[in-house]
Order: structure tokens, then sequence, then C-alpha cells
């Protein structure tokens, strides 16, 4: 059983009072759960593209990482709810029955690089196929997906678009 890259490269994490906090899973064995990141968006910029290739590699080398986009607006309705109603069916048709689904979200559980190492490894712990991280698009997340997500989690305070969601997230998977 191979260890997940979080849970082994954070097995320790630095306490404000300078003190080291030994992580749920040291001295586990977690299972590599296989990762698909799913956004919603237009064409990456190429500088974001650099990033995402480099943080995919980084990955890899630990668990398998899929890179799915959808675009925005698949069917260039006018209206922002039928916007919303169209990429909600589309990403609905790309998850997997036995996929653990974390919908990013602003309006989401505030979680630290700790928890998030916490929930990753809790997800592999419990049987899920893969684990399926979901940033929306400009409108945000449709209701299927709102139902059907696992977890919400907001990757900070502000709002990101899904450029710097996308980036700030897969720097997290690696950390």
């Amino acid at each position: 059983m191979a260890v997940s890259p979080v849970a082994d490269l954070n097995s320790k994490l630095p306490l404000p009072s300078g003190k080291r906090q030994h992580s749920k899973f040291t001295g586990q064995s977690v299972r590599a759960i296989p990762i698909r990141i799913l956004t919603v968006g237009k064409n990456r910029s190429q500088g974001v593209q650099l990033i995402v290739d480099e943080y995919m590699k980084k990955l890899r080398n630990y668990c398998s990482v899929d890179d799915v986009r959808i675009k925005s607006n698949p069917k260039n309705a006018r209206d922002v709810v039928a916007q919303i109603e169209h990429e909600d069916i589309a990403v609905m048709g790309l998850i997997r029955p036995d996929e653990w689904v974390v919908m990013l979200d602003e309006r989401g559980h505030d979680v630290g690089s700790e928890q998030m190492a916490s929930l990753i490894g809790d997800a592999g712990n419990k049987g899920a196929s893969s684990l399926l991280f979901c940033i929306g698009g400009p409108y945000g997340h449709g209701r299927q997906l709102r139902e059907r997500a696992n977890v919400s989690v907001k990757l900070s305070s502000l709002v990101l678009n899904h450029e710097i969601a996308l980036v700030v997230l897969i720097e997290q998977l690696y950390r």
C-alpha cells in the first residue's frame, strides 16, 4: 500500500509556539487515491498552464492526477441561471458514482493545509475510488453538484477566479 504524499510530506507541521505537531496519519499506511481536478472556465492563460503542468508533473510522482476541463457556458446561454444549469449538467455527467467530491466554494468550510491533508487521507481510507475537486465557473456551482458534493471547502476568504483557485488548490495538493 502506498503512502499519500500529503501525509508523508507533512508528517510534522510547525505550530505558532514553535512546537511541532504530528499528522494524524504519521506511521500509518494511507492509500494514494487518484485525484481529478475539474474546472469550469475558458481557456487558461499560458502562465497558469505552465504552473499547472509543473505541479501535475510533481504530483504524478505520488498519485494519479487528471486535469478535467469543461467550457464555461457550454450552450451559450444569455441567462445566468440557464448557464449555471448547463454547466451543472456537464459537471454531473463527469462525476463517478464512487468518487469523493470536494466542491470548492466561497461559502465552504474554511480549511488549512493540515485539514486539507486530513480530508485527502480520510477520503482514501473510506473506500472512495478517487477524489474529485470541482472548481466552478464565473457564477458558481449548480444545485445538483451542491447536493452531490461530499464536502464544500473554501481556499480563501477572498473570491478567487477559477485560474487562481486552480493554482492554489494544486499547490496545496502537492504540499
